[in-house]
């Protein structure tokens, strides 16, 4: 099943999508259509739920985050591929790096619920709090089943579905404060979408993960190569922290972000960050500068 959460007539709906995603049948959720997807994992609905309604097309349609805020912060790994690993510890942002470039154990941080935002929606830099913006494509996975103390051979049935997730970085402020949160949590910083894929749909263990920023290829690899795989992540965060249905883990980013490049090849204002994962969609987001359109950028380009 792929869920999408999307706006018609004012409301935010969810529905079931088509496998050629021209139609959507919206679920019947009443006010928690504004819970988003998370609605659908709450109540156990499948795709022969008797709540969902007749197909409407979704040409036309605005489609926000599957999840538009999550109930609680989600959780990331950093450093969860090996090239990526040691392009980081090269970049001298990496206050980890001291221990290796290659984590003995899952470092986990989180971003803050209100920093997602939809595909389409802009990325906003603003250089007052940072001018070292990073993009990183990420598979994010979603929880089914909640549980405390999951072991990695049960894991996977704890896993409700998957997403995309662009965990955007301000690397300035995540060198200065040693620590990624505040760095990883600007407003914004969490692209996510388009659609949740339940777990039935996809192997997980073997998805194309690529970016491209203004069409260019910056990332291109396979959640095949994990450091710690999905039931390693999931076994590490449960072991001491109760998972609900509805929580989000993202995995961690492949080799080629922007920190990468000598000199570092920054997001700015009128980028435009393309994300793909096989078996789960596009995720496109353009780059704004806070408080400048697009038309004054074009305006000043011509000018020039």
């Amino acid at each position: 099943m792929r869920i999408a959460t999307f706006r018609s007539g004012g409301r935010r709906r969810v529905g079931s999508l088509s496998p050629d995603g021209k139609t959507i049948r919206p679920f019947d959720l009443g006010a928690a259509e504004e819970l988003g997807a998370l609605a659908v994992i709450e109540r156990g609905l499948r795709a022969d739920s008797p709540s969902l309604g007749a197909s409407i097309p979704t040409a036309g349609l605005v489609f926000d985050a599957p999840i538009p805020r999550p109930r609680r912060n989600i959780f990331c790994v950093g450093k969860n591929y090996h090239e990526h690993a040691h392009e980081f510890a090269k970049s001298g942002f990496d206050s980890s790096a001291a221990s290796g470039a290659v984590p003995e154990a899952p470092i986990v941080f989180t971003k803050v619920p209100e920093c997602v935002i939809a595909p389409g929606a802009a990325i906003e830099i603003d250089p007052a709090a940072s001018t070292a913006i990073d993009y990183e494509a990420e598979l994010a996975i979603v929880i089914g089943k909640g549980g405390r103390g999951i072991k990695k051979v049960d894991a996977l049935k704890h896993v409700w579905g998957c997403t995309i997730v662009n965990d955007v970085t301000a690397r300035d402020l995540q060198a200065k404060y040693k620590q990624w949160d505040i760095g990883k949590s600007q407003d914004t910083f969490c692209p996510m979408g388009p659609v949740l894929v339940s777990a039935d749909e996809v192997d997980i263990a073997n998805i194309d993960v690529k970016c491209w920023v203004n069409g260019e290829l910056r990332q291109d690899s396979n959640t095949s190569l994990l450091i710690f795989d999905i039931p390693t992540l999931i076994e590490t965060i449960s072991a001491g922290i109760t998972l609900y249905p509805g929580d989000i883990i993202a995995t961690g980013t492949p080799v080629g972000v922007g920190i990468g490049f000598n000199p570092p090849k920054y997001l700015k204002h009128g980028d435009t960050v393309k994300i793909a994962l096989s078996g789960i969609g596009v995720l496109e987001n353009p780059v704004r500068q806070r408080g400048v359109s697009a038309d004054a950028k074009i305006a000043a380009e011509a000018r020039a």
